[in-house]
């Protein structure tokens, strides 16, 4: 079994035909999904990822037809029934099935509601290459649902993420509506020098993840400072060290930004290590 999918109270296995020509999110793209990690048996902060996915879909106007609890218990029965080996990536969505009263808007009592698991192997700990994004920048609130998780935002990385491809480069720092950092294509961004490390400041534009939420917290639970602030991208070139948090790969160090070539350095290495151990309390089989 590569993928299990519970939608309409059923759980199927595949790939399964859900939505049709007529359907709001196929043409208008009202969906929103989150994306959280099992592995080993375990699946670290699937709570704080079902209930994101509650937050997005009311963000985008769209009435959740499933609790957080519920969600969260449908996640733990997926996971156990592909077992404790399987790596995966774990996808509640919510989308509209129908228009609104408006030429275009949502019908919230149309919301509905899936959740997808499938085989994903983990890249953990694995370095990764980053360019800087000249062909995308990062929305703010006016311009897009940037306070949530929302599918449509995803076409704006994609072309980043193009960008950077074609550059020799595995992802790319995309920087906000006034040029500061703001992330990568698909994750959020960390630096580190002399010993202290800075993240982006939330500001609106980008989704502070939940694994960079957690790993603010084990670091600063083991004595590094964390400072959440404006982060320029002249602080890319001098860092010390560069990783990314996300729900592909965790906590991953970047080997090389632009010309210059990194090591994977020891807060990034203590990072990881910090989250996968944490992640080990968080027993779902």
């Amino acid at each position: 079994m590569d993928t299990l999918t519970y939608w309409n109270g059923t759980w199927h296995e595949g790939n399964p035909a859900i939505l049709g020509p007529r359907d709001h999110a196929f043409w208008l793209g009202s969906i929103v999904f989150d994306g959280g990690r099992a592995f080993e048996g375990c699946g670290p902060d699937l709570d704080l990822h079902a209930e994101r996915v509650v937050r997005s879909a009311r963000a985008l106007g769209l009435e959740p037809s499933k609790t957080a609890e519920e969600i969260l218990a449908l996640m733990h029965e997926a996971v156990r029934r592909f077992g404790p080996k399987a790596e995966l990536y774990v996808r509640p969505m919510f989308w509209a099935g129908k228009g609104g009263a408006g030429p275009i808007s949502v019908d919230p009592d149309s919301t509905q509601f899936l959740l997808c698991v499938y085989h994903s192997p983990m890249r953990a700990g694995t370095p990764l290459t980053l360019g800087l994004c000249r062909s995308i920048r990062r929305p703010t609130p006016e311009s897009a649902p940037t306070a949530a998780k929302a599918s449509c935002l995803y076409p704006n990385s994609s072309r980043g993420v193009a960008e950077m491809m074609k550059r020799g480069f595995q992802n790319g720092v995309v920087l906000d509506a006034a040029g500061n950092v703001a992330e990568t294509c698909s994750s959020n961004i960390f630096i580190a020098r002399d010993g202290v490390v800075a993240t982006p400041v939330p500001n609106g534009t980008f989704l502070a993840g939940i694994t960079r939420y957690r790993t603010v917290k084990l670091l600063r639970n083991a004595g590094i400072t964390v400072e959440e602030r404006t982060v320029t991208t002249s602080e890319l070139d001098d860092a010390d060290e560069i990783f990314t948090t996300g729900n592909a790969g965790k906590v991953q160090p970047v080997s090389r930004y632009e010309s210059r070539d990194l090591q994977p350095g020891p807060i990034a290495r203590q990072a990881h290590d910090l989250y996968m151990a944490y992640s080990r309390t968080q027993r779902v089989i």
